[in-house]
Parts: structure tokens; C-alpha cells; sequence
């Protein structure tokens, strides 16, 4: 089988000290203001920026959320909360049932290669044939490619690897816009 670039679930995989949150979310606020509806979160600040470091910003809405558990002064490990990740999960499907050209998922991280956290809204778009791009840690990338089945485009962490799978989604600047293409992920839906 081929590589298929058209693939419509796409993993923007970075390494320490790449800014996914940055290409993500320079992204979304492009393709909005030309009139696609993106939806989903992106990472705003940086986890050490004490509790403003997990928050996240809704792409469709412009509004930020916090994600922080505070665990007191002296804990360590991660300080996600669980519960109000759901709850911004909550508000994505929301947006997602409205209608939308592309979903966001900040990351595929801890609660989400246990099988937790947003898996749910990647299945919703998948099912409904919503595009779908995911910040995919490095280490994390075989967990994410078994999740998907190896149904997935790995791409840089840069704008141009993101803009060329969009535009290739969308039949921009190639020959196939004027004849329908199936992917090979559609065809194996």
C-alpha cells in the first residue's frame, strides 16, 4: 500500500522543544478567518508557567481554559485536571455538532494513550468524516499510530507540513481538484 498524504487524520509530531501549541493555533486562526470552521483546543503557555500553564484555548471561540489541578506547594507530577479537561472536551463536542471542517486536539498525552481524556471527540469527527489533526509527543508516537490503526499522516511540527495536508485535502493547486479523490482512509472506513 501506498503512503497516502490525503488522509484525513494527521498527527503533528513534535520533539522537546518544538511549539505545536504555536503551529496549531497559527493555524486554526488562518483557516477561520477563511472562512472554515476549525474547532478544538490548543495548549496556551507552558506547563512550568505555574497554574496559567495549563490552560487551553478553545480554537472556534477564542476563550481560554484552565486545565490546572492545583496539588499544593510541595507536589509534583502532572497537574492536569482530569475533570476539567472533560469539561473542555464538553464544550468542543458542542462546537463539533454545530458543524466544522477541522478538529484540533491539543495532544495525544497520558490520560489519552490510556485510553481517556479527548479520545472520544477524535472518534466523533472520524465518524462524521471530520479532518483531524493531533499534537503527537515523539515517545508517544507508536501509541498514537496503534490507536489509529496506522491510519494517519505523520507530520513536522512547521506550518508548511500542516498547510500542504490541508491543501491536499482540499484539492489546492493540484490537478485532482476538478475529479473527485477518494483517500485511502475513507475507502477503509
Amino acid at each position: 500500500m501506498t503512503f497516502d498524504s490525503q488522509c484525513d487524520l494527521a498527527a503533528l509530531v513534535y520533539e522537546p522543544g518544538e511549539d505545536p501549541d504555536r503551529v496549531l493555533g497559527e493555524f486554526a486562526a488562518e483557516l477561520n478567518s477563511q472562512g472554515y470552521r476549525a474547532v478544538g483546543l490548543v495548549q496556551v503557555g507552558a506547563r512550568g508557567d505555574g497554574p496559567r500553564g495549563l490552560s487551553a484555548r478553545l480554537v472556534h471561540s477564542g476563550e481560554q481554559v484552565s486545565l490546572y489541578q492545583d496539588l499544593g506547594p510541595m507536589a509534583e507530577g502532572c497537574r492536569l485536571d482530569p475533570g476539567r479537561l472533560l469539561d473542555a472536551g464538553a464544550r468542543v463536542a458542542d462546537a463539533l455538532a454545530q458543524g466544522a471542517d477541522l478538529l484540533i486536539i491539543n495532544r495525544f498525552g497520558q490520560q489519552e494513550s490510556e485510553g481517556k481524556g479527548l479520545l472520544h471527540l477524535i472518534v466523533e469527527a472520524l465518524s462524521a468524516d471530520i479532518p483531524l489533526v493531533i499534537a503527537v509527543p515523539s515517545h508517544r508516537f507508536d501509541a498514537w499510530i496503534r490507536f489509529a490503526e496506522g491510519m494517519s499522516v505523520r507530520l513536522s511540527c512547521e506550518r508548511r507540513a500542516l498547510d500542504q495536508w490541508w491543501g491536499k485535502l482540499h484539492g489546492r493547486g493540484s490537478s485532482r481538484a476538478a475529479r473527485p479523490y477518494v483517500s485511502v482512509c475513507e475507502a477503509l472506513k
